[in-house]
């Protein structure tokens, strides 16, 4: 699974990016609750029996608090050292006040949901009930999301492939009529029901790549689209009834992290982005110089750290209470089974907090064991109630549960 992102007109290197990275007596101090040891990299954190505490969903089980003991919700397949399973997300399907589990996979090109049977049967141990969503006709599939691409305040579903050439497409929530399955008394009968869908809306008819980020990357105020191989630019008027502008940026392909981040991290109203190398080694952010009399960004590239390798996923949120978001990251264990570049050196977990005097990132231990390391999707959520925000994780070290002892 291979790339990056965006159209890289000029690129200036600038090695001026993670400063100060030991220990010091302001260091939050984390632990460590360990839930389940499998190949799982996918993570969702949502309210499943209605109790009011967050409960936790990774792959073959949900996760009950506050004990966070395994009950199962969903069965998939091994799949050369991986599962069949590319992500987590938490959303109530079918508008029954029950939050439910949506999930896709890395190869095969059907995505479903699995319906939350509600608190009752969830104590008896029942598991989720699976549906079939849609076939979304594209495979090998790097990761998946879920993003309010049109602004109506629902998500749509969005994959992210590896295979350059794949067309781009994001898919929303909607309804058909079906011929189901009932059981009545003894019987199992047909009837047509109205049943939860996805319906597509192309947004490329090729064009993808290792690496998204969703973001205003060209200052026209839209929100536009940037994946391995370059970026969409959202159009004006139905962003979902046309297709989009596709800039390559020509270059080599990348294998940035997904989800990358654009924001404007110095404060000059030009957004910046975020990005890690997927499957090697290197954290940067590029700096946004503005518009080019084509009308392509341009950008410098600032390093933040390259000690460790496979940041493939990063995530913003304020750990340390201050009112601004740190960066969120690590190492993702065993990606390509240990074959990328530093592939089988120990996991690792850091944030990053930005210095809007130097504009650096500076580097702060979440944690260095060797245990935990990230995976495809990295959550927060006060978790423990204390007031500031935990931290869920799901890799092939492991899923963990890292509670921010700051207060």
């Amino acid at each position: 699974m291979k790339l990056l992102i965006l159209p890289l007109t000029v690129v200036l290197i600038l090695l001026a990016g993670c400063s100060g990275n030991s220990r010091s007596e302001s260091e939050i101090i984390w632990t460590v609750k360990r839930l389940a040891q499998d190949a799982n990299e996918g993570i969702a954190i949502a309210d499943f029996n209605g109790d009011g505490l967050p409960d936790i969903a990774a792959g073959r089980n949900w996760y009950p608090a506050p004990e966070y003991i395994p009950h199962p919700v969903r069965s998939f397949d091994d799949w050369n050292g991986y599962v069949e399973s590319n992500g987590d997300f938490a959303y109530d399907v079918n508008k029954d006040g029950l939050m439910d589990i949506v999930s896709g996979s890395f190869l095969p090109t059907e995505v479903y949901w699995f319906e939350n049977p509600g608190p009752d049967k969830l104590t008896l141990g029942h598991m989720f009930i699976k549906h079939y969503l849609t076939d979304t006709g594209y495979s090998r599939n790097e990761a998946t999301m879920m993003h309010d691409i049109d602004g109506d305040g629902s998500p749509e579903w969005i994959t992210n492939s590896y295979d350059v050439n794949n067309a781009m497409a994001v898919w929303s929530f909607s309804s058909e009529e079906r011929e189901v399955k009932v059981r009545k008394g003894n019987q199992v009968v047909t009837e047509k029901k109205w049943m939860p869908t996805l319906k597509t809306h192309l947004i490329g008819e090729s064009g993808n790549g290792h690496g998204m980020a969703f973001g205003d990357i060209n200052g026209d105020g839209r929100e536009d689209i940037m994946v391995g191989m370059g970026w969409y630019e959202r159009p004006e008027g139905d962003p979902m009834s046309q297709l989009w502008i596709w800039h390559p940026h020509g270059g080599d392909n990348w294998h940035a992290s997904v989800p990358s981040l654009v924001r404007d991290l110095n404060g000059d109203g030009i957004n910046d982005v975020v990005w890690g190398k997927g499957h090697d080694f290197g954290l940067f952010w590029w700096e946004g110089l503005g518009i080019d009399d084509k009308g392509q960004p341009q950008w410098k590239e600032h390093l933040i750290d390259d000690s460790f390798s496979q940041p493939h996923a990063l995530h913003w949120a304020d750990i340390d209470g201050d009112g601004v978001d740190e960066l969120i990251t690590g190492k993702r264990f065993f990606a390509h089974n240990g074959g990328d570049p530093g592939g089988l050196e120990l996991p690792e977990v850091y944030y990053y907090e930005w210095n809007k005097g130097t504009n650096t990132f500076e580097r702060h231990t979440i944690n260095d064991s060797g245990e935990v390391g990230i995976g495809l999707q990295i959550r927060t959520h006060d978790l423990d109630g204390d007031g500031d925000l935990d931290i869920a994780l799901a890799g092939k070290s492991g899923t963990h549960l890292l509670f921010n002892q700051r207060r």
